[in-house]
């Protein structure tokens, strides 16, 4: 990867410099200013700006560290010290003179971190799919192949890869072929499941769960991939004291048409060609505390957007994590299957 890949002008706005460090896809990126580097912008630094301002129409300029950490040629050898001690996957390699020359990155192989996040993970995978028909008339959505394996089995591996080894399968429709699949392939992780009777909604079913789970949680739903770093997302839910930290994904939509806003005498306003909108919007993966299924009123449907919408009308306190458009994939209707079939094989190519 070259130089050039990781610069951002200082004017450019959030939106851009989100999209582009999913096309880099190594959480950092440098800051020009008339051709020269001046600053470092992170995914974290857009987090933090997004959390506290809410605004997406900021420039980079408005979130970026002007102070960035940086080596010069001369030192290029200490360079994977330095990264260590700072940690950080990617050190700007600068001149004499101050001018970019270089960006050391980790290696895959030296990054890796241990696998430390051992959470319970509750799947809500009871639902009878039907934006996937005909593919849920033969199947359950679970077990909807993405590749070589089913959705769910991505999901869980996911996870177990950052240490999780505890997997609740809430479950309903066609729930004996879910069974069936997950006790016959090989595994080194647990896999319960907890049987509805009836459909409970996305929320409803973990009072089935009660005395099963004592401890913080992940809940989500069986047909999304979130590609971030996990026990980042738990970090934050901790450090934040929620009761329920909801992961929101940014969107971007452009209307194929030109939008016309019409006064109260019936004239034409404005006139907008094609606008674009950018909103955060729920991904269905939550961070959560154990308190939240004992409390649950038993055999209930309820969706769990309702359950966190009553909890903060009590006072409790409900989180977001953000993250970008490219880290959330979701294979809730044909056409974003398809997307999500092609960005894992990308990925595992």
């Amino acid at each position: 990867m070259e130089v050039k890949d990781f610069l951002i002008n200082e004017h450019a706005t959030m939106l851009e410099a989100m999209a582009l460090l999913d096309k880099v896809a190594k959480k950092v990126l440098f800051v020009e200013r008339d051709d020269k580097f001046v600053a470092a912008i992170t995914d974290g630094d857009i987090r933090r700006w997004i959390l506290k301002k809410g605004n997406l129409d900021a420039q980079v300029k408005d979130i970026a560290n002007y102070d960035p950490k940086f080596i010069y040629e001369n030192e290029k050898s200490s360079s994977h010290e330095k990264m260590l001690e700072l940690s950080i996957e990617a050190l700007p390699i600068l001149t004499e003179q101050g001018d970019l020359v270089s960006v050391v990155l980790w290696n895959d192989s030296e990054v890796k971190k241990k696998k430390t996040l051992q959470l319970p993970v509750v799947i809500m995978a009871g639902g009878f799919g039907t934006r996937l028909y005909p593919y849920t008339r033969i199947l359950p959505k679970p077990l909807i192949p993405i590749g070589d394996i089913p959705i769910a089995e991505h999901i869980i591996n996911r996870f177990h890869e950052e240490g999780s080894k505890d997997f609740h399968l809430i479950v309903n429709h066609k729930k004996n072929m879910i069974k069936a699949y997950f006790n016959e392939i090989d595994r080194d992780y647990n896999v319960y499941y907890a049987d509805e009777n009836e459909p409970l909604g996305t929320g409803g079913g973990l009072s089935l769960l009660k005395g099963k789970i004592n401890s913080t949680f992940v809940l989500t739903n069986c047909d999304i991939l979130i590609e971030e770093d996990y026990e980042k997302i738990y970090n934050y839910h901790k450090k934040e004291g929620n009761l329920v930290t909801m992961v929101c994904s940014l969107k971007n939509i452009k209307i194929p048409y030109g939008v016309v806003e019409i006064g109260d005498n019936g004239e034409i306003e404005s006139m907008k060609e094609k606008p674009e909108f950018s909103f955060f919007t729920n991904t269905g993966m939550y961070i959560v505390e154990a308190k939240v299924i004992e409390e649950l009123e038993e055999n209930k449907s309820i969706g769990f957007p309702d359950i966190i919408e009553k909890y903060q009308q009590n006072g409790e306190k409900i989180g977001v994590f953000p993250i970008s458009e490219q880290a959330w994939l979701d294979m809730g209707q044909l056409d974003e299957m398809e997307k999500m079939r092609k960005r894992l094989e990308k990925n595992e190519s």
